[in-house]
């Protein structure tokens, strides 16, 4: 059984309301779940203490067990320092206009 920590929706029409909960991956998006971990509230105001609410505990045992956060509740954790940011990906060196950086007396400077 794949679990995923999730957003689970409620509140009525335009006044969207989440709760974040572990559920099997197969089950619908309002449907089944393991557990709630918290809430988020996206429309109250940013420095407000009801727009996030987790119980951390819970959050680090789901993780420690194998659960996969999805893309939106990753952000939440990481914006409450739950989890660890992705690596930043280092580019490669920028080329000249011929593509040739063997030799530097080719390179047009500006």
């Amino acid at each position: 059984m794949a679990v995923k920590i999730r957003l689970a929706r409620l509140g009525c029409k335009n006044r969207a309301f989440y709760r974040i909960v572990a559920a099997d991956s197969h089950t619908p998006r309002d449907g089944k779940h393991l557990q709630v971990l918290g809430f988020y509230d996206p429309l109250a105001a940013k420095g407000d203490a009801r727009r996030l609410g987790l119980n951390v505990d819970l959050v680090k045992y789901w993780l420690s067990v194998g659960a996969q956060p999805t893309d939106t509740v990753g952000g939440i954790l990481m914006r409450a320092g739950l989890i660890s940011p992705p690596p930043m990906v280092v580019m490669g060196q920028k080329k000249g206009p011929s593509g040739d950086t063997s030799n530097p007396e080719k390179m047009i400077t500006q």
